[in-house]
Parts: structure tokens; sequence; C-alpha cells
């Protein structure tokens, strides 16, 4: 199938600019997966930091290649390795790129930078108010809409077919192997435990430790497993939040990779986190959570799911609000198990009558229960 786009050529090959940390590349899914939906034998290659290599991989089925950005002046992701860049852009012209797309930020830095890269087509977002260098292929940058929506409105700008904004996160082999063993060792029954993460990029964006140290002992007091997860970097905020605690928790802090995590998550009754990128990998699982943001724009980077995921503003956000959003959680689980089991029976009362013209006449299940009591 052929789209109409406006583009001037069909890409049939592909590099996506995004050098951005974990829930960025997550809020970008639905647009990698629009990108390949629409250029189903293009390569589509990532520009990224270097742990995005391991995402690349998990995601095969959207993205064909990672490449490592080096870093370029104005961006604060990464210390820029200055001496790098020559080689790295002199690589990225002799491949000549069909399409360069940029989706890092709104293009004040990152346009000078989509440009050096010799594609023989360039596409993204420009500052609003700005001229843009094209205005078929560039858009002013969207403010306050969900991240995953910025990027979709860019491919329909360019006429590409992308409406889907869904969140995935595929899981494998490996991911549950790596949890059995965790799950061996403390015991962790599906469904039997909440996971709190308290840890985030920078302390301005992080709701208190001692909150979240109350929210912890109020659960475990309540008959909930608390499970606390983190990365060993987060250790320190971790440690203050346990050192507040009076009862006891699953200490998994740097204990799991993002493939692991993403396993005990899928298992879990519900997580409490931060605006993070663990609040996005729930989003991507369908895990109920509460999020609290802190310093982030909610509009933007918070899930959009808002009966699944409950999301709380502010550093003034108390205990009990939390607590009251997990009760309303636990609530809308039992709910929709409830009404899961009443369509099931449901479903088996149709199907018998559909087999026996009667909800009267015996179906095999009762003429059985009545032979085995006969032979009592």
């Amino acid at each position: 199938m052929i789209i109409d786009t406006r583009l001037p050529m069909i890409p049939r090959t592909i590099v996506v600019l995004r050098a951005l940390q974990l829930g960025d590349l997550l809020c970008a899914v639905p647009a990698f997966r629009s990108l390949r939906i629409a250029f189903p034998t293009a390569h589509i290659a990532l520009l990224g930091l270097p742990w995005s290599k391991t995402f690349v991989d998990r995601f095969d089925r959207y993205l064909d290649e990672f490449i490592e950005f080096p870093g370029y002046p104005g961006l604060p992701e990464q210390p820029v390795a200055v001496s790098a860049i020559p080689d790295f852009l002199t690589a990225m012209q002799r491949r000549r790129f069909d399409l360069a797309l940029q989706m890092h930020g709104s293009g004040q830095y990152t346009n000078q930078l989509l440009t050096l890269l010799g594609a023989k087509m360039t596409a993204g977002f420009v500052p609003a108010g700005d001229q843009s260098p094209d205005e078929g292929l560039f858009m002013p940058y969207p403010d306050h809409v969900p991240e995953p929506e910025r990027h979709l409105a860019l491919l329909r700008h360019l006429g590409i077919p992308a409406y889907d904004h869904r969140l995935e996160f595929p899981l494998n082999g490996q991911d549950t192997a790596t949890f059995r063993r965790l799950q061996s060792v403390h015991g962790l029954e599906a469904g039997s435990y909440i996971c709190l993460h308290p840890g985030g990029r920078g302390s301005a964006r992080r709701w208190a430790p001692h909150l979240f140290g109350s929210v912890a002992d109020r659960l475990v007091k309540q008959g909930y497993r608390v499970v606390i997860t983190g990365t060993e970097e987060e250790r320190p905020v971790t440690k203050v939040v346990m050192t507040h605690m009076r009862e006891n928790a699953t200490d998994l802090v740097g204990q799991t990779d993002l493939g692991t995590l993403a396993v005990l998550l899928s298992r879990s009754a519900q997580l409490i986190a931060n605006d993070t990128g663990v609040s996005h990998l729930a989003a991507a699982l369908q895990v109920p959570s509460v999020i609290v943001c802190v310093g982030s724009d909610p509009i933007r980077w918070g899930p959009q799911d808002r009966v699944l995921h409950r999301v709380l503003i502010g550093q003034a956000t108390t205990v009990e609000e939390v607590l009251a959003e997990v009760q309303a959680l636990d609530a809308l689980s039992f709910y929709r198990s409830t009404r899961t089991e009443s369509v099931n029976c449901l479903e088996h009362i149709i199907a018998d009558f559909r087999a026996y013209g009667s909800l009267n006449r015996p179906s095999p299940r009762e003429s059985q229960q009545s032979n085995v009591s006969g032979l009592r």
C-alpha cells in the first residue's frame, strides 16, 4: 500500500533523532509504530543515548538500528563528546539517509544538527513563532499536549496516518526467567504486592521521601505488601524512605534491570511513583498506578488513561490523598474482576441455551454432576 504523504519521495531509510531517557522513548513508541506501518520495508534507525541500544533491541519490530549520539552543544542530556562530533557527522553524511526526523525537543538546538546529518529530506519541529525551514515538512512545536500526541501530530503533518496513542512494552523470555529467580527468593505472588518507586531524575521532581515512607507504613498496616524499587543510583533516595518507615518492606533497589522491573510491575497490584520513566512503563503495561507529579507538566507527561492511572499534582499532595487513590483503584480492580466473572458465567448460560434450546433442560455439566451424585 502506497501512502500519499507530503514527503517528496517514499523513504527507504529513516533516522530518528531522540537522544533522551526511558519515559521519552516510551512516549515515542506510538510514532515509531505508525512509521513502521506506513513504511513497512524501510530501514529505521534511532539516533539516541548509549543506553538506548537495549531499547532498540527490544522494539525491533519498529526499529532496525541503533546509532549512538555523541551529544551536541545546547543539549543537556549527556556530556558532549566534542572530539567525536566530526567523525560522527562524516559517517552520517556518507550514509545519506532518505529522511531525518527531529523528535528531540522544539528544534531550537537540534534543527541545525539535523541539516548536518546530510539526509535527502529533513522534517520535525520548529519553536513556535520561528521561521520554518520547510512548512510542508516542519511544524510549530505544540506545547501543552500529551507527549505521545506531539509526535503523532508531526507524522500527521507529514501526511502519515498516526492516531494510535497506545504505549507498549514487549516482554521476553529472559525478562521472565530473571524475574522468576527474584520471585523464588522473595516469594512474590502475582497481585499480592504494591510497587513503591520513590526515585526520579532531580530532587525538584520528586515527592518527599518521608511521605513515601508514611504511605508504605500505612499500606503495610492495611494488609498490603510493599516492594520498593529503583536503580542503584536511586539508592540514596530509597534509603531515606526506608529510614522513615517503621514497617517492613521488600527492598529490590538495584536488583532489577528494565525487563525484570517490567515483569515485576506487570504482576503487581499497583504502582505508586513520581512522574518518571517507571510511570510510563506502568502505562505501557496497563498496571494501575498513582503518580505524583512534582515540577513537571501533568498534561504533557502524565498517563492519558486517568481511570487506570491517578495523577496527583504538587509537593503538597498528602499521604491521605495517595491512599484514597490506592483504595479507589482497588475498588476498580475488584469491580472489573467480578464483572469478568459475571460475563463468563453469562456466556456459559448462553452457550447452554443455544446448545439445548431451553434453560430448563440440564446441560452436560449438570448431567455429569447428577451422575456423580448418583454414584455416591
